[in-house]
């Protein structure tokens, strides 16, 4: 059975870099939110609160499978979203998916073609993802739609919440390390933008690593 409890020996690391990818955007209204596509269905949920709230009046989810979601999203992360935005109130009109995307880039990239198309014109939008992510979803949108205006948001739940909400603490872990290592990556491959990476984070990741939380290491 999987763990939802976060060893202490592992908190003060873990919690620095979970404060690391939050980017402690203050919400505002934008043209179009994204919800990028993941295991964690919570995505979809907190982009249809946005929705309701009236932060934005057109969504699009963007994403295909990854081998982490293939089970429980068969259909696509993209699709299931949308089914789930829809039972939750959202109208079928407001909804555009993108079901091809296989990354952040592809989902930036992608999404940004899609509205073109569709000839919508976007000067803002609101990114919402795992709290993990938004680090490096933020940097991809800054290489790939310099000009446009980006806040990324995620559910507002405390670390020890959002591990209970997924279920696996190694999986959040392995995953925030993960992240972590993509920020400077990334940005070495001209994926994604430069960004700073305090010292202590760089410390947190290394105990972590060390520890075997290497799963979803490059």
């Amino acid at each position: 059975m999987r763990s939802t409890t976060l060893p202490d020996d592992l908190r003060a690391d873990v919690q620095t870099l979970w404060d690391y990818h939050d980017m402690h955007h203050e919400l505002r209204p934008a043209d179009v939110g994204i919800g990028l596509g993941s295991h964690d269905l919570g995505v979809a949920t907190f982009t249809t609160e946005l929705f309701q709230a009236g932060m934005f009046p057109l969504i699009v989810f963007t994403g295909a499978n990854a081998q982490t979601t293939v089970e429980r999203f068969p259909r696509g992360e993209a699709v299931h979203y949308r089914e789930h935005a829809l039972e939750l109130g959202v109208p079928n009109a407001a909804i555009l998916v993108e079901p091809e995307a296989r990354n952040t880039g592809d989902n930036i990239t992608y999404t940004r073609t899609l509205l073109e198309a569709r000839g919508i014109e976007v000067g803002s939008v609101i990114l919402i993802s795992r709290p993990y992510q938004q680090r490096r979803a933020y940097a991809t949108c800054k290489k790939l739609w310099p000009e446009v205006d980006v806040i990324c948001a995620s559910r507002p739940l405390p670390l020890d919440k959002y591990i209970e909400s997924i279920g696996d603490v190694d999986r959040v872990i392995n995953m925030l390390v993960g992240d972590t290592q993509r920020i400077a990556v990334y940005a070495e491959r001209r994926f994604a933008v430069q960004q700073d990476v305090p010292a202590d984070v760089v410390d947190a990741y290394d105990r972590l690593e060390r520890a075997g939380f290497t799963k979803r290491l490059i």
